[in-house]
């Protein structure tokens, strides 16, 4: 919410449609201010189409989208000095240098002279650019190009950050250090939407909401999602993990059943009155033990397993 208490983003009923296709489905958000907000959801299941509503790029079929409070239609260009917004895919200019994609930005959003200069130097340093004015950035690597989309697309000191699938394409020491820096935009009380399909990234958000086939699911901080999850999980150890496996799936209250290293990790329905005796028929030489649910748990969960191996 702002300082009056206004949620920085308020949807509702939130719509698009592609012929007969639904892409977002009767969204509801309610995001207040400086924190960040992760979507989580594998390919297709709406984060991108929602996060081109949020910023105007889209129109939506049916719905409300209010951001600051006010309505986004007919405030587009009033609001666009309080958003940013960074592709999924590198967008800047690769036959340009990192300095001129910086000016050029910041000249799009009306900054100039001395001003735009400090704040181009500014960015420079901080995203650790320094030394790199001259360079085309179709020449960077995949670090150093996610950083310059970072620098432009928070060039204007947006109170608003739109970030879809940032990581995608870098290493984990890159997706490390970039989480650290929206920390640091969000200590400074910028407002964060970030899309993602890493269950690691979506578990330092503040709060989450998973979307599957454009609907949400779930939504909460990941500690609140992760207590609240009504399916039991149950590990099994021992041998012949892959063909009991198959012999649990076909189960109508197994969920999913995944292996991570030597174990079995099983969810069961809630309904399921006795999970352990459900299982015990199939594994009677395995070990099995309750353990404490994960986020990916909770995607599994909320999805019907419909997204896991």
């Amino acid at each position: 919410m702002n300082d009056d208490g206004t949620p920085v983003i308020r949807t509702e009923n939130l719509t698009r449609t592609f012929g007969r296709q639904t892409a977002v489905n009767q969204l509801d958000l309610n995001i207040p201010k400086g924190i960040i907000y992760g979507f989580l959801g594998p390919n297709g299941c709406g984060k991108s189409t929602t996060i081109r509503l949020l910023t105007g790029l889209l129109r939506p079929t049916t719905g409300d989208i209010h951001i600051f409070g006010k309505p986004l239609k007919g405030n587009e260009e009033q609001l666009k000095t309080r958003l940013g917004y960074m592709t999924q895919k590198f967008s800047l200019y690769e036959n340009l240098t990192v300095e001129e994609n910086l000016n050029f930005v910041g000249s799009i959003y009306g900054l100039k002279g001395s001003r735009k200069r400090q704040r181009i130097s500014e960015l420079l340093n901080l995203y650790e650019l320094k030394g790199r004015e001259s360079q085309l950035s179709g020449s960077m690597s995949g670090g150093q190009k996610q950083r310059l989309a970072l620098a432009c697309a928070t060039l204007h000191s947006p109170d608003l950050l739109f970030l879809d699938e940032p990581t995608s394409a870098v290493d984990p020491e890159n997706r490390r250090e970039f989480w650290e820096r929206l920390f640091d935009l969000c200590d400074s009380g910028t407002t964060i939407l970030v899309s993602t399909h890493y269950m690691d990234e979506a578990e330092r958000c503040h709060r989450i909401g998973i979307l599957d086939n454009g609907v949400k699911r779930a939504d909460g901080s990941p500690s609140e999602l992760m207590s609240n999850l009504k399916s039991s999980i149950i590990e099994i150890e021992g041998h012949g993990l892959r063909a009991l496996k198959q012999s649990l799936l076909p189960l109508p209250d197994v969920i999913s059943a995944s292996q991570i290293g030597s174990r079995l990790r099983v969810l069961i329905r809630e309904s399921h009155p006795d999970p352990i005796a459900l299982l015990r028929p199939f594994s009677a030489n395995h070990s099995l033990n309750y353990v404490r649910p994960s986020l990916e748990d909770v995607f599994v969960s909320s999805t019907g397993g419909r997204h896991v191996g």
